[in-house]
């Protein structure tokens, strides 16, 4: 409480609950400042009143989880670890909500639109970064403008597998085998966009080879296609294949990424496979809509690093062939900004376009 009192020649006495303070102001000056001090209370009411109520005491209902992509793969494994840690901590439920379709635009374009008050958020990858590339000005959206990054939360290469049927037993092979057959051969995605996508269109770029695209809404239809025969093969997140490929269901040519895996260290990288300059890595993270108050989105990157510092969270996705991450808000909008500009530059080089 502000409390002021004119005391003649000997100053102004102001009371700031519950302590006194005497202040000597020259005569002229104080009916301006007793007039501050009077108002002071009002203004600081104004100010509480006006500020946003997911800043004072989020969050006060439950959260919603977009994830654009269908059960199965690990960004639904993501958003489903979260909603079952994060609410301990927030003291609200967080629901997950799978809207597939569109090369994960459906979902996107969601969360782009959604009330930026922390209570619809977005689980994305890969293709957030890639389709500005793929789509350019038809994008309702932009990657960076539209979104408040919260947390890098993981990593992970893609696998290139193929059909125990394919006769190749290396890249080199499944190469020579595209070359003798110029497009007869299939491969899977988690449809335009994705890294499995991407990926499988770089290494045709590098190789000089025709193969049919084939899109699929997530990359669990994809798999299950390939486990079946009907796509001869594709690139694809570790933890979506690796099981079948320890079954000997698929057979594993190499790793998209800068350096072997620990969890198949026999497996070449693409570049020791004999495709010069490739490198795909796939992250995973969690956005809001631009202009969230930056009080929610602290607070949400600081409960999610908690979940995934935790050493049952880390060693579940280790086992999956994923690195837990967990970088701050700045570090991830850095990996955004450096992910969109190398994607449209690689669409543009390889000339690819969605199917």
């Amino acid at each position: 409480m502000v409390m002021a009192s004119d005391l003649n020649n000997e100053g102004i006495m102001v009371r700031v609950w519950p302590r006194y303070a005497l202040i000597w102001v020259p005569r002229c000056g104080r009916r301006i400042v007793l007039a501050t001090l009077l108002i002071l209370p009002i203004c600081l009411l104004a100010l509480c009143a006006a500020m946003p109520a997911s800043a004072q005491r989020y969050p006060t209902q439950p959260i919603k989880l977009v994830v654009p992509y269908p059960p199965g793969g690990f960004n639904d494994t993501l958003g489903r670890t979260l909603a079952a840690k994060l609410p301990a901590a927030l003291g609200q439920s967080v629901i997950v909500d799978n809207r597939p379709g569109a090369g994960t635009i459906i979902g996107t374009e969601i969360v782009a639109n959604a009330q930026p008050d922390g209570y619809t958020l977005l689980i994305n990858s890969f293709a957030f970064t890639a389709n500005p590339g793929l789509y350019g000005a038809r994008l309702s959206y932009d990657p960076v403008k539209h979104f408040a990054p919260i947390i890098h939360a993981a990593s992970t290469p893609n696998i290139l597998v193929v059909h125990p049927s394919v006769p190749a037993q290396s890249v080199k092979e499944l190469i020579a085998l595209a070359k003798a057959k110029p497009g007869k051969l299939n491969y899977g995605s988690a449809g335009n966009g994705s890294s499995n996508h991407l990926a499988m269109e770089l290494l045709k770029h590098r190789a000089r080879i025709d193969l049919r695209h084939v899109p699929y809404k997530g990359s669990a239809p994809a798999v299950r296609d390939l486990l079946s025969g009907q796509i001869q093969g594709m690139f694809d997140n570790v933890p979506n294949v690796l099981g079948h490929i320890k079954a000997g269901k698929l057979r594993a040519l190499a790793v998209s990424g800068s350096k072997r895996l620990a969890l198949l260290p026999a497996l070449p990288t693409m570049v020791e496979a004999g495709v010069a300059d490739f490198d795909v890595t796939v992250w995973f993270g969690l956005l809001a809509p631009a202009n969230t108050p930056p009080e929610v989105i602290e607070r949400l990157h600081a409960e999610t690093r908690k979940v995934l510092e935790q050493p049952e969270v880390q060693a579940r996705f280790a086992a999956q062939g994923v690195e837990s991450v967990g970088s701050s808000t700045a570090d991830f909008a850095a990996l955004i900004r450096a992910e969109t500009a190398k994607w449209i530059e690689i669409v543009r080089v390889t000339g690819v376009a969605p199917d």
